[in-house]
């Protein structure tokens, strides 16, 4: 028999092969199809209590998503969808307050700068106890959010409740757009060393970022921190353009593998920081496009990683618009940094519905790190795969003293008591106290009293015992309310070793070749 003949032969042969595995599948979908309108059917028609179709066909589809058993993955209403957008896009028709529930009491937890709040000169611990003509008593932080925020130009009156005054303060809003800063502030540590706090990617992170980076270059910075410990991530677009401020064009920042081709994103632009030696902090609570960024820096040399291993987020969802203003946020790819590696850390469901890390001390531990997959940055030093981005030079934070541990567990089941009346205290030393203020025996004592007094079951000798820690809420606090978040997080720097890990390296560092030597050495020294 020809070899032309032999081919044409199995290809008739197979043909009922085909043929039967897709009547198989027809089959497959028309017995699952059926089975759901049986099902539906008698929960419509017998179920003890009424539910209507809608009600039924919307428990369907998130059941649905529900058991895809993905975490990223879910069904959203267009409430849900609308609360969606305002968070990740951080912007928002509204006010310009950050609120919180202090024990049923709605507190502002922050006003942002610029907005109809700092100019009606709203400050952080009023509480608002009116919204238009309704008490808030009784209500939830979402029932006052959604009756702030509106259409910009539209007016919404309020009544804040301030410590001192004895009758609200009325006050009437313009409600206008709300942008939420990505970055809070910067500091410049010695007039050389530039730290900027990255708290998002939000639609603005980039242009956020890039005139920061021009404010401390202009001051003279020659080395910088960009601090993404905490960040949970938020818009890809803003991930590959914070990464191309510190890439060459036509470098790889990130690829996306999906049950479609893969796709590759490519530094598009010229960078504005191609060669500022730089160090990123990184911790268990970086995520996504936190991830992607820290992993592009890494694998392309551009960046030292201080800290300990991120989050380990590296799929990627797509929010498809549905009929009726709903939407379908969905898990469609995984991330993988320029050299290959996954971002997405290996993790299981548990019964209970909650997903865990399948090997949590891996990432942490020398033995079982070296076991992971190896990869090679573009300068040929050791990055490692297996999921999430593990810092070049493991860092971690200070750990609570034995009293410590002590005080912190006692004081647990009462925690939201002691943090408001940590908050309370500190905002009876606003105005009282200079920059270099120190924490008094008496400031001990009060914040002790108020303790005890809602009910906090902690005896004297315990708490005297984790003074250090008292005194750095306490500092804290104090400082954050008296001057601002930037004039706190340079008091707290003593007790931030990661940071003041980083800022000793570009001290010393000249050039980033420079400070990934001087990363090594210490990583060296840490094992022996």
């Amino acid at each position: 028999m020809s070899r032309a003949r032999f081919l044409t032969t199995a290809g008739i042969l197979a043909l009922p092969l085909l043929a039967g595995g897709f009547a198989w599948q027809a089959r497959a979908s028309a017995d699952g199809a059926r089975l759901f309108d049986e099902v539906f059917s008698l929960v419509s028609d017998r179920f003890v209590d009424t539910v209507g179709a809608a009600g039924l066909y919307e428990r369907a589809a998130r059941g649905l998503v529900r058991e895809l058993q993905d975490p990223y993955s879910e069904l959203l209403s267009p409430k849900q969808l609308s609360t969606f957008n305002r968070n990740t896009a951080g912007r928002y028709g509204g006010v310009g307050m950050q609120i919180e529930d202090q024990q049923g009491n709605i507190t502002v937890s922050r006003v942002f700068p610029g907005t109809p709040a700092e100019a009606a000169g709203i400050l952080e611990g009023d509480r608002i106890v009116q919204v238009d003509t309704s008490s808030t008593r009784g209500w939830k932080i979402q029932q006052v959010s959604d009756r702030l925020i509106g259409t910009p130009g539209t007016k919404v009156d309020a009544r804040f409740a301030r410590q001192g005054i004895s009758e609200p303060i009325a006050v009437t809003f313009t409600r206008a757009v709300i942008h939420i800063p990505s970055i809070p502030y910067t500091i410049s540590f010695d007039g050389k060393i530039g730290y900027v706090p990255l708290q998002n990617f939000n639609e603005s992170t980039s242009e956020d970022l890039a005139r920061a980076l021009r404010q401390l270059q202009a001051d003279g910075a020659r080395g910088f921190v960009l601090d993404l410990r905490g960040n949970p991530g938020g818009y890809l677009d803003q991930a590959l353009s914070v990464s191309n401020m510190f890439l060459q064009r036509g470098q790889e920042i990130a690829s996306v593998r999906g049950r479609e081709a893969e796709q590759r994103y490519m530094a598009q632009n010229a960078p504005l920081a191609p060669t500022l030696p730089m160090v990123i902090l990184t911790d268990g609570y970086s995520a996504s496009a936190s991830e992607i960024v820290a992993g592009a820096l890494q694998d392309h040399d551009r960046a030292l990683i201080i800290g300990t291993t991120t989050f380990g987020k590296g799929l990627v969802q797509t929010v498809f618009q549905l009929d009726g203003g709903w939407a379908l946020k969905m898990t469609t790819g995984k991330w993988f940094t320029p050299s290959g590696r996954t971002i997405q850390k290996e993790r299981k469901l548990l019964p209970d519905g909650q997903f865990v890390e399948t090997h949590p001390d891996s990432l942490e531990s020398d033995s079982l790190r070296r076991a992971r997959p190896a990869y090679k940055s573009d300068g040929g030093r050791l990055v490692f795969g297996g999921g999430a981005v593990t810092p070049d030079l493991i860092v971690k934070p200070d750990t609570f003293t034995v009293g410590e541990q002590a005080f912190v567990k006692l004081i647990a089941p009462k925690s939201q008591d002691v943090y408001v009346q940590l908050y309370e205290f500190a905002l009876t030393q606003k105005g009282k106290v200079g920059a270099d203020f120190q924490v008094t025996q008496g400031w001990r004592d009060s914040l002790f009293r108020r303790m005890t007094t809602v009910g906090v079951k902690v005896d004297k000798p315990t708490f005297d015992a984790a003074q250090r820690y008292v005194d750095r809420l306490l500092e804290n606090r104090v400082a954050r309310f008296a001057f601002g978040d930037s004039t706190a997080k340079r008091r707290d720097l003593d007790d931030d070793v990661q940071l003041r890990r980083a800022i000793e390296i570009l001290r010393k560092g000249q050039s980033q070749k420079d400070v990934f030597a001087l990363g090594m050495a210490a990583a060296r020294s840490s094992k022996q």
